[in-house]
């Protein structure tokens, strides 16, 4: 049985700034408060998994600093495989994050040890991909990984889900080839060459791209909810109506929760409903991580 995941991407010391608004041009601005977190979409997509009982394995790169310590301690506590995280000799990734007080949240990051990920570092995982039922990717790592990647999860008769993020020209093969593209409003957009502006345009766009790729295709649309489609239906999934806090690591979540679902047999309808309420939970607490809830927590058993 197929029951592994395994996430190939970046790991990232977030710095978490709290404040009402974002600096003007020129302005100097107190915020409210900070905190440190680790994050990185390839790392924040794996604890989720993790978090809810799913055997998941992290292959990324870590510097040689303290944030490179924090980064692997993280990953540990949280019950990922770690042993295909290597260290290298450069600087970690870093996110510096505006988290504002209508739970908007406007980051940047520094690549750092992210890019220094190699094709050796994939093939020392290759004789895992047997047992692996889902191989996850993103876009903050160099994207010729990304294609090599694909090519060995496919060899290997792995289903790939890829979260074009943030949206980068990739060539249409390598779209055809992942079973699953999830991305948001934003990276809808620069895929499809036109925006959706409410739930049923995005049904007709992910639609198309289904259909144009030949695969499933997953729109999330921040408060309005989510839209997915196999080309030949679509069905839109509407937010939950909760109290958020704060909105870092909520798309992460619902690919953690995609993960679960198709792991455990759902199609791919039923995986975005769960992972709506996965990003429910997790918009309701601060942070990304450690926000992510448990499988007990989803289903309130």
């Amino acid at each position: 049985m197929r029951s592994k995941v395994l996430v190939v991407g970046s790991m990232n010391y977030d710095i978490i700034l709290k404040a009402g608004r974002l600096p003007e041009q020129g302005e100097t601005m107190p915020v409210d408060g900070c905190t440190f977190a680790a994050g990185g979409k390839g790392a924040n997509q794996a604890v989720q998994a993790a978090k809810l009982g799913v055997e998941t394995y992290m292959v990324g790169c870590v510097g040689n600093d303290p944030m490179g310590d924090f980064l692997f301690n993280s990953a540990e506590k949280y019950g990922l495989h770690t042993e295909h995280i290597r260290r290298s000799e450069g600087p970690s990734g870093l996110g510096v994050v505006h988290a504002l007080e209508n739970g908007s949240v406007h980051a940047s990051i520094v690549r750092g040890a992210n890019f220094e990920i190699t094709r050796e570092d994939i093939d020392a995982v290759e004789t895992l991909l047997d047992d692996t039922g889902l191989v996850i990717l993103q876009m903050e790592i160099p994207l010729e990984i990304n294609r090599y990647v694909i090519d060995r999860a496919k060899a290997h008769g792995c289903k790939v889900l890829l979260n074009a993020a943030p949206a980068e020209p990739f060539e249409k093969e390598y779209l055809q080839k992942c079973d699953i593209l999830v991305v948001n409003e934003v990276e809808a957009a620069f895929y499809a060459g036109r925006t959706a502006g409410n739930l049923e345009e995005g049904c007709a766009m992910a639609k198309e791209m289904a259909a144009e790729y030949g695969n499933t295709v997953v729109i999330t649309m921040g408060s309005e909810g989510a839209v997915v489609s196999d080309g030949s239906r679509a069905e839109a999934i509407p937010s939950m109506k909760v109290k958020a806090v704060e909105t870092t690591g909520a798309g992460d979540s619902f690919i953690g929760g995609i993960a679960y679902s198709m792991i455990n047999g759902m199609d791919i309808f039923e995986a975005g409903r769960f992972a709506t309420k996965c990003s429910a939970v997790t918009v309701t607490r601060a942070g990304a991580q450690n926000s992510m809830p448990t499988l007990a927590e989803v289903t309130g058993q």
